[in-house]
C-alpha cells in the first residue's frame, strides 16, 4: 500500500500516529502494583520515596515507652518484672511500698519503705536511688531493693538497711516482632546491720504490648551475694501477663524463681504473684501484689502494697 501523496492527508496520518503510540506502548507494559507502606526500602521501585507519618499521630509510630510516658505512670514496684519504660526526660519517679513476707521455719520479714527515686536524664537514660531497712528472719526475695539472702536454714536476718544506686536504660523498642527491652544495672551497699559486702545487680527486660493493649514482659536478673564468707551469684528469672480493666483499673499474674550457684548451700525458690494497680490520676498509682511459694526452699506467703508518683 503506498502511502498518500496529497500533503494534508500525510501530515494527518502522521499526527494521529504520534498521539496513539504512547497509548499502545502503555496498555502493553504490565500494570505495577501499588507499594504497601511497610514494603521494606531495597525492595521499592526506584525512585519511589516512602510517606514519612507525621509525628504524634494515631500512625506516628510511638514506641511503647513514648506513649506511656505521655499518657500515665508505670511504676517499677508493680511487679518483679520492672517495667519497661524510663521516667522521661526531666520526670521524676518516687515509689515506696511495705512488704510482709512470711518465711518457712524462721520469724517474718517487715520490709520498709522500699524507696526509689527515678530521674530522667534523657528519654532513654534514668538515673535511680533507692533505699530500704528491713527486720526478720531472712532478706526479702520479692523485691530489687533487697540483697540476695540465704534459705531459711542458712544466715538469718535481725535487720539492717541498704542504700542502692545505678542507671536504666531503654535498649530498643517494639517493631514487630521486636521487644521493647530495658537494661537496668545497680550497685547495693548496706548501710545498717551485719552485712557489709556491696553487691551487683542486673536486670535485662523485654516484652511486647498485644493489640488489645495487653503485655507480656520478661526479665533475668543476675545478682552477686554473701552470707558471711560465703560468697556466690544468684539468678532470678521472671515473667508477668498484664492485662488492662477499663481505664483506671490493671491486673497481673506474675511467675519468678530465684536460683543460687556456688554457694555452701544452694538455694531453688519459685513463687507465683497476682497483682492489681489503680491509677489514682494519670502521675499518681497504688497497688497491691500477693504471692506464694511454690517449694520447701521459698517463703509461704508475700503480700506488697505501694505508691508510685511522677512529677
Amino acid at each position: 500500500m503506498t502511502a498518500p501523496r496529497h500533503p494534508v492527508v500525510r501530515h494527518l496520518l502522521v499526527t494521529v500516529g504520534l498521539s496513539i503510540t504512547p497509548a499502545l506502548a502503555t496498555a502493553q507494559q504490565p500494570a505495577t502494583p501499588p507499594v504497601r507502606p511497610d514494603t521494606p526500602l531495597w525492595l521499592r521501585p526506584p525512585g519511589e520515596v516512602p510517606e514519612l507519618p507525621d509525628a504524634g499521630g494515631e500512625s506516628g509510630g510511638e514506641s511503647r515507652g513514648e506513649r506511656r510516658r505521655e499518657d500515665e505512670i508505670e511504676p517499677d514496684r508493680d511487679s518483679f518484672t520492672p517495667a519497661l519504660t524510663t521516667a522521661g526526660r526531666g520526670r521524676l519517679i518516687t515509689e515506696s511500698a511495705y512488704s510482709f513476707i512470711d518465711n518457712r521455719g524462721v520469724k517474718e520479714t517487715h520490709s520498709f519503705p522500699e524507696m526509689l527515686l527515678r530521674y530522667g536524664v534523657t528519654d532513654r537514660v534514668e538515673l535511680r536511688l533507692g533505699w530500704n531497712y528491713e527486720v526478720g528472719g531472712a532478706p526479702s526475695d520479692i523485691t530489687s531493693v533487697s540483697q540476695p539472702g540465704g534459705t531459711a536454714e542458712g544466715a538469718g536476718l535481725e535487720r539492717g538497711s541498704l542504700i542502692s544506686y545505678g542507671v536504666k536504660v531503654a535498649i530498643t523498642e517494639q517493631r514487630n516482632w521486636l521487644p521493647t527491652s530495658v537494661l537496668i544495672v545497680l550497685g547495693t551497699t548496706p548501710t545498717s546491720g551485719e552485712a557489709t559486702d556491696t553487691q551487683l545487680l542486673a536486670t535485662y527486660a523485654w516484652g511486647w504490648e498485644l493489640a488489645n493493649r495487653w503485655k507480656f514482659d520478661a526479665a533475668f536478673r543476675y545478682s552477686t551475694g554473701s552470707d558471711r564468707e560465703d560468697h556466690f551469684d544468684v539468678f532470678a528469672p521472671s515473667v508477668v501477663l498484664k492485662v488492662p480493666v477499663g481505664e483506671k483499673w490493671g491486673v497481673h499474674a506474675e511467675y519468678f524463681g530465684l536460683f543460687s550457684r556456688d554457694k555452701e548451700q544452694d538455694f531453688v525458690k519459685h513463687y507465683i504473684s497476682p497483682g492489681v494497680h489503680y491509677l489514682v490520676t494519670p502521675n499518681l498509682e497504688v497497688s497491691l501484689r500477693v504471692g506464694w511459694g511454690l517449694n520447701d526452699q521459698s517463703a509461704r506467703f508475700f503480700s506488697n502494697a505501694g505508691i508510685g508518683w511522677r512529677f
